[in-house]
């Protein structure tokens, strides 16, 4: 059973930094595109960052600068590295594995909080 689990979530200060973990089983992370998507209350689901089997990476002009998505291909996990973190960022945050084969897959998410 395929399975993407988020950790990494939590309170964090204006300016700080927070670092999110997706592990991945039952799939190979290295062979898809991986993302980060976040959803804040009311709001869409937001991509928020790619990075694709060959390494090529894309952001969302709002994190552009900030945050920082990597992969461990060893470890089966895909990480998004956020710093200088704002209110705006508040969000349920969605690790996805991109269609491949005909399937695609959803963690079940983490929650960022940013407030003083």
């Amino acid at each position: 059973q395929v399975q993407l689990v988020e950790s990494g979530g939590g309170l964090v200060q204006p300016g700080g930094s927070l670092r999110l973990s997706c592990a991945g089983s039952g799939l190979i992370i290295s062979l898809r595109a991986m993302d980060w998507y976040r959803q804040a209350p009311g709001n869409v689901r937001e991509l928020v960052a790619t990075v694709t089997s060959t390494g090529s990476r894309n952001y969302v002009d709002s994190v552009k600068g900030r945050f920082t998505i990597s992969r461990d291909n060893a470890a089966n996990t895909v990480y998004l590295q956020m710093n200088s973190l704002k209110p705006e960022d508040t969000a349920v945050y969605y690790c996805h594995a991109d269609r491949l084969y005909g399937s695609e897959y959803w963690g079940k998410g983490t929650l960022v909080t940013v407030s003083a």
